[in-house]
């Protein structure tokens, strides 16, 4: 007897389903004027992208700790790619096409590089579970690219620095770097420093923000060195 859809989920599943509904609800809300327009709609899409990541790790632990389902690896893609790949460059596109200096010159290259980051999240997060490793990730993972980014575009650095960025990240997602997977810790540090800047927002001088930064690039420049330096021990 063919089962049902609801029934095939699990608990990990409704996880992921809660961190895609995050993701539109920080698209739907850049376009919403509710209060103060702008401070508003930037504070609360940033929030819920931050939540999106929180259940985005959130639903890898329920997974290994309960029953795993056939449709998981699938809803986690689907729900990544609303909330770590369109929400962020929603964001980014909002922030950037907002800017008093502004000319069609700048909006195509924002859309063209925009485009390139969609194209290149869509690659990465359907082949994830394809090519998915154990000790390690091929390509830069979705949820460390939206965290560069959408600090980076909320500080609103400048223009000219951004779309290479984009562009450059997004290719990374795509790629056949490796990268390790951190340890419980990291991750554990990792959600804090989430919650903090959820917390903390623009407030001491944005440090939760900018910290959380720091530790993220020091795992995108450091990890790629790490495992070279692992595979050439092993030899």
């Amino acid at each position: 007897m063919q089962k049902s859809m609801i029934k095939l989920l699990s608990i990990a599943d409704a996880i992921s389903i809660t961190n895609a509904i995050f993701g539109f609800l920080a698209i739907l809300f850049l376009f919403s004027c509710i209060g103060t327009c702008g401070n508003f709609q930037t504070r609360a899409s940033f929030t819920f992208i931050f939540l999106a990541l929180l259940a985005d790790g959130f639903d890898g632990i329920v997974a290994r700790k309960t029953r795993k389902s056939d449709l998981g690896e699938y809803l986690e893609s689907m729900a990544d790619m609303t909330s770590l790949v369109i929400a962020p460059a929603s964001f980014i596109y909002y922030i950037y096409s907002s800017m008093e200096v502004f000319n069609v010159f700048r909006y195509i290259y924002l859309l063209f590089a925009l485009i390139l980051f969609l194209s290149f999240g869509i690659i990465r997060l359907a082949s994830f579970h394809i090519m998915k490793e154990d000790k390690f990730f091929i390509g830069l993972p979705a949820s460390v690219s939206t965290i560069i980014l959408v600090i980076v575009a909320w500080l609103e650095v400048d223009f000219i620095f951004l779309l290479p960025a984009v562009i450059i990240i997004g290719a990374a997602m795509a790629s056949d770097i490796i990268f390790i997977k951190p340890g419980i810790k990291i991750n554990a540090v990792t959600a804090i420093l989430i919650v903090l800047s959820l917390i903390l927002y623009n407030n001491f001088y944005k440090i939760a923000p900018l910290l959380l930064l720091a530790a993220i690039l020091i795992y995108v420049v450091g990890s790629p060195i790490y495992s070279k330096i692992m595979k050439k021990e092993n030899k």
